[in-house]
């Protein structure tokens, strides 16, 4: 009996090994395919393959708007996937031929409710194929698409679509539909309001609302009366027709409309394709809102020129589910996003049994010690090479599986600083994660990382036909084919931002690598200040490194013109709520739990291991954080303490939280606030609390004296 049990596992043995042999085999043989096609270039048409990458420049102006090229697709790749929405659990998907279809009737119907050349109208709506196709629409029926924030509320928008004048409203919902007629009465230039879901308007008054399917039936109905308008309005675009208008989002003050011509999308999204070999085979799933530059020039711009498909989730709440059945080719997410997906895995890890907890901290240790070598083609040992193999069939690929992210063949992450260990801990596993540095104004594209230059503290290269310079300020200047016409009706800061040779200042403050020649960002300029003891103040530095750690959702650290750097923490709920359960710490509300003497102590050290890690950091080593304390509620944009795409507004912070700022900086231990909040259904409250005050230890540097 013992000598069958002794074979048996032996026989187990062996089995597992083999297993594992193959295992390796496969992920080398991938591992060697995806480096191959990483690093192949887009080569010119050969043996009948249409490559649209390679245009000759009479080719491109042939291509001179998004309706152009939409004809262009469905001429060349009509069978092709365009658009996929899953909706009720189940992909539905538009190929090209058909996505011309619908956009071309939607067109027809806009041109017969109305809609003039010039006109401007405004889209509302989460990422669906009928609303990205309503912004082509638009264009072609000769008008300009102006984007607003789903999430934005009615006063918001008001200003939007009273500043720009919007004649028609595109909505996606109820919920849309609701806040426009709430300040319909403010829209003096406000005709018609066209909606995609009719559920719960049965009952409205339709005297000024539309169905958009209605519209459309309207459009290919009335076609033989009106496809030679429609031809003619697409046929008078060119380059220089305003393609879109975006509006920024307001970080310190009134949004202002960013207009964007044919020329600086279309440019912009055909070098950033070359750049990256992106091609109709490329897929990438589109859930960033469709009033932000980034999501326009990735889910247009580029899925026009390159003829990929864009994939639209279900909802929100179902993005990280749908990424992983839709597994994407080409990615983009805001740090938050990934910030985000390293807190689920934390806490994952954290509810893992000891063995697998020990194997991912192993695993994992080594990943960040070579995995960005092999990332990049460096020379690693066999044995380390072998080892990484090893973790890649245990560890990295059941992970970014499990993240969605394991056909990711190219990724980018920009709107904010992204933190050094978060962007590493990514790349580590084998994603091709990228920076790129961008704003609205330049139609996203200043600098990109090239593939095998890749640099946490850096955002790259000047991207293809886009020069950069720094002035004697610090400050950031560049200049390119997608630098913005002007900002609208505002020639007074289209003058102050853009001068007329083209030069257009960013507001960043930044300098090149004199080791790599990448640009690193510094900070906001207007952030970037002296203490008053002459030494630098970057608090997105600081920042930065604080939301490495799961436990920290968002911080604001303040110390301009002032003697030592003190900071507001929001706690992470879902975080921080995992380890108070494991820890058997009671809490009924984020402000109890936010005020635990035990979750101000575990932000005590997180705050302790950065101003270490700040203190090496001769240039800045002066923001380490002296006290701190933990807010008693997040920062939202509902009640104008961060923009939209979640960007800190300072000055809103500074002025509505000055009290606690005095209680920092004068000794307090705590201080008595009382807050107004905006809750969901837009009513206001106001929620009052006690917050203790701590302070932390800091490291001595070039005599500076470290907290006692």
């Amino acid at each position: 009996m013992r000598k069958n049990k002794g074979l048996l596992k032996k026989k187990l043995l062996i089995e597992t090994i083999c297993k594992i042999s193959e295992i390796i085999k496969k992920r080398l043989s991938r591992r060697v395919l995806f480096e191959q096609k990483r690093r192949q270039k887009p080569q010119p048409c050969s043996q009948g393959r249409i490559n649209i990458l390679t245009q000759t420049s009479q080719a491109l102006d042939d291509l001179r708007s998004l309706p152009h090229l939409l004809r262009r697709n469905a001429s060349r790749f009509p069978d092709r996937p365009a658009l996929r929405e899953k909706e009720l659990g189940i992909w539905q998907t538009w190929t090209w031929a058909q996505a011309e279809r619908e956009i071309t009737n939607m067109a027809l119907g806009l041109i017969e409710l109305g809609v003039k050349e010039g006109d401007y109208v405004a889209v509302i709506g989460r990422n669906r194929p009928y609303i990205y196709g309503s912004l082509v629409a638009v264009q072609m029926a000769g008008a300009v698409p102006v984007p607003l924030y789903q999430d934005a509320v009615a006063e918001e928008m008001s200003y939007v679509l009273e500043h720009c004048g919007a004649r028609f409203v595109i909505a996606g919902d109820q919920e849309q539909v609701d806040k426009v007629l709430e300040i319909q009465d403010d829209l003096k230039d406000f005709e018609h309001l066209i909606y995609l879901d009719a559920r719960g308007m049965r009952k409205y008054d339709h005297s000024r609302l539309h169905d958009l399917r209605a519209l459309q039936q309207s459009g290919l109905a009335a076609a033989d009366g009106l496809q030679k308008e429609l031809d003619s309005r697409v046929e008078a675009q060119t380059f220089e027709t305003t393609c879109v208008m975006l509006y920024t989002s307001g970080t310190t003050g009134k949004p202002k409309g960013v207009v964007l011509s044919n020329r600086n999308i279309i440019i912009s999204a055909k070098n950033a394709c070359e750049f990256d070999g992106l091609k109709e085979t490329d897929s990438l799933l589109s859930y960033l809102p469709i009033a932000w530059v980034g999501d326009f020039i990735f889910s247009v711009g580029q899925s026009y020129y390159a003829a990929l498909c864009i994939n639209c989730p279900e909802s929100q709440e179902t993005v990280l589910s749908d990424l992983r059945e839709i597994g994407p080719s080409y990615y983009f997410a805001p740090p938050r996003v990934f910030e985000s997906m390293l807190t689920s895995v934390v806490l994952r890890m954290q509810d893992a049994s000891r063995i697998k907890q020990g194997l991912y901290r192993y695993f994992m240790a080594h990943a960040s010690r070579v995995g960005q070598d092999i990332l990049d083609g460096n020379a690693v040992s066999a044995l380390d090479r072998l080892t990484y193999l090893i973790g890649d069939a245990v560890i990295y690929s059941p992970l970014k599986n499990a993240l969605g992210l394991s056909r990711v063949r190219v990724g980018y992450t920009a709107g904010e600083a992204i933190g050094p260990e978060i962007f590493d801990f990514f790349r580590s596993m084998g994603i091709n994660l990228k920076q790129l540095y961008g704003q609205t104004e330049a139609s996203v594209f200043v600098t990109v990382q090239p593939d095998g230059q890749v640099y946490s503290d850096t955002v790259g290269v000047p991207a293809p036909d886009v020069e950069v310079k720094i002035a004697e300020s610090g400050e950031v200047f560049y200049r390119s084919p997608g630098a913005f016409v002007e900002y609208y009706k505002s020639p007074e800061s289209t003058a102050e931002t853009k001068d007329p040779e083209g030069w257009v200042a960013t507001g960043d403050a930044g300098f090149f690598d004199p080791d790599n020649g990448h640009l690193r960002i510094i900070d906001r300029a207007k952030d970037v200040a002296k203490m008053t003891d002459g030494s630098m103040f970057a608090p997105k530095y600081v920042e930065n490194k604080l939301k490495f750690y799961p436990n920290i959702l968002e911080c604001v650290v303040f110390g301009a013109g002032r003697d030592r750097c003190m900071a507001f923490v929001n706690i992470d709920l879902a975080a921080v709520g995992n380890w108070a359960e494991r820890n058997n710490i009671a809490y009924s509300s984020y402000q109890e739990l936010a005020g635990h003497p035990e979750v101000l102590r575990v932000i005590e050290g997180h705050i302790e291991e950065v101003n270490i890690k700040v203190a090496q950091d001769a240039m800045l080593s002066g923001c380490q954080v002296h006290r701190f304390l933990v807010l008693h509620k997040e920062l939202d944009a509902d009640d104008g303490e961060m923009t939209r795409t979640r960007k800190v507004r300072r000055k809103v912070i500074s002025e509505k939280f000055s009290d606690l700022v005095e209680a920092l900086y004068n000794g307090a231990q705590d201080v008595f606030t009382e807050t107004e909040v905006t809750y969901e259904d837009g009513r206001k409250g106001k929620i009052s609390a006690t917050l203790e005050i701590r302070d932390v230890k800091t490291v001595a540097v070039s005599g500076r004296i470290a907290a006692e």
